[in-house]
């Protein structure tokens, strides 16, 4: 039977990451191949553990099916770092290790003698993948804080909600969420470089000037113009109609853009053409702006009758832009995510068989394979030891015994 080769294969990776920026590009490195050993502490959870939703709706540090999603195919140890035995047997793995991942508060590795400079004595060829909220250096380099935090420093919050109400966050740690896809193309390219070089390097990831790029148009029209973007709901800068409208149902709802004449054109023959369609106000892309509130009232009384799915294939097919806002459960039934097998389903002892994300991209020669589901707590401490540092039972059961093994 011939085996399909994957891309990190033969890559050792130790992963100190939690909650999701971390976690989430250390799994794109797992599901290529990567031996993944990823430490936790019993004695400060990771967060996401504690994070819902919970199998069956009963909470447990096992249970958590976000946790889940972003942690198949690693090995899971927990260890006492607070002990020296417990940061011993670490750099043990440092010297194991190709590509060393933290996301703590900067001082933290330090603090542990696990600083770069330490894990390149022991490791030249090392890589340390660093994330933070501010990078490394200047004043506010130790500021705590996760994605909510980061979405209001990067001024997403500013920009989300409607202007006669209070910012409206996007939802969860919003820029942990596109962070990895930086993250994973630096890890690459360090990798690459190591390669060429043979050496190492420190990649510090200033989590707010990752996200930053994210607003390019915002900042460029200050820059440019002077003027600072706000609140407008869903509305665009120069489109319409641009918003989210209701659809049959309860709190069922489509998106729908036009961005040309011809779309303009396409959609109202879609609505049968109405005589409204053919009125002054709305023939052009500018008189559709300034008559903005009254276009969506028109076209919401047009959606209103039509299931929010139906309505998107309709409008899709004709040529205008539009998309179902879907639901969660949604996307179980959606045709384009079941053609790719989007969702892998897994079997774990205490979550039981649940679904989770694959990777949004294939790679033809080396796809993603997906092994093993997240561990439980701890789950492969004493298989690490034994396979990886040479440890014998006995001196494994007396660094249990000093409490080195959570």
């Amino acid at each position: 039977m011939t085996t399909t080769s994957t891309a990190f294969e033969g890559l050792k990776v130790l992963d100190f990451c939690w909650v999701a920026i971390g976690p989430m590009t250390t799994r794109y490195l797992a599901d290529h191949g990567a031996t993944v050993v990823r430490v936790e502490s019993s004695h400060r959870i990771e967060s996401l553990r504690r994070a819902g939703p919970f199998a069956g709706g009963v909470q447990g540090v096992n249970r958590s099916g976000y946790y889940a999603n972003y942690n198949g195919n690693k090995y899971g140890v927990t260890l006492n770092m607070a002990l020296l035995r417990a940061r011993e047997l670490v750099k043990r793995l440092v010297a194991w290790a190709d590509v060393v991942t933290e996301n703590f508060t900067p001082g933290t590795m330090e603090e542990w003698g696990l600083g770069y400079e330490e894990l390149r004595a022991i490791n030249p060829g090392v890589i340390l993948f660093s994330a933070s909220m501010l990078g490394r250096g200047g004043p506010r380099e130790r500021q705590p804080g996760f994605g909510p935090v980061l979405g209001s420093l990067a001024g997403f919050v500013n920009l989300t909600g409607w202007p006669d109400r209070s910012p409206v966050p996007p939802y969860g740690a919003y820029t942990d969420f596109f962070l990895p896809r930086f993250a994973i193309s630096a890890i690459v390219a360090a990798l690459d470089y190591r390669q060429r070089t043979g050496k190492g390097q420190h990649l510090d990831m200033s989590q707010l000037e990752a996200s930053v790029q994210f607003i390019a148009p915002a900042i460029l029209d200050y820059t440019a113009n002077g003027h600072i973007m706000t609140r407008d709901g869903n509305r665009s800068p120069s489109l319409a109609p641009h918003n989210v409208y209701p659809c049959k149902g309860d709190d069922r709802w489509c998106a729908i853009v036009v961005q040309t004449d011809q779309e303009w054109e396409t959609l109202c023959r879609a609505m049968g053409n109405p005589a409204w369609c053919s009125e002054e106000r709305f023939s052009t892309a500018l008189a559709r702006k300034a008559h903005e509130g009254e276009l969506d009232q028109r076209i919401t009384e047009w959606t209103a009758g039509y299931e929010a799915r139906d309505l998107m294939g309709r409008l899709q097919e004709a040529g205008v832009p539009a998309g179902e806002v879907e639901r969660p459960e949604d996307l179980f039934s959606d045709p384009q995510l079941a053609h790719r097998e989007h969702f892998v389903y897994k079997e774990q002892q205490e979550l039981g068989r649940h679904a989770f994300d694959s990777t949004e991209f294939r790679l033809s020669e080396s796809p993603a394979q997906y092994k093993t589901p997240a561990p439980l707590l701890g789950e492969h401490t004493k298989h690490v030891l034994k396979a990886i540092l040479e440890l014998s039972d006995q001196e494994i059961a007396a660094l249990a015994m000093e409490g080195v093994l959570e």
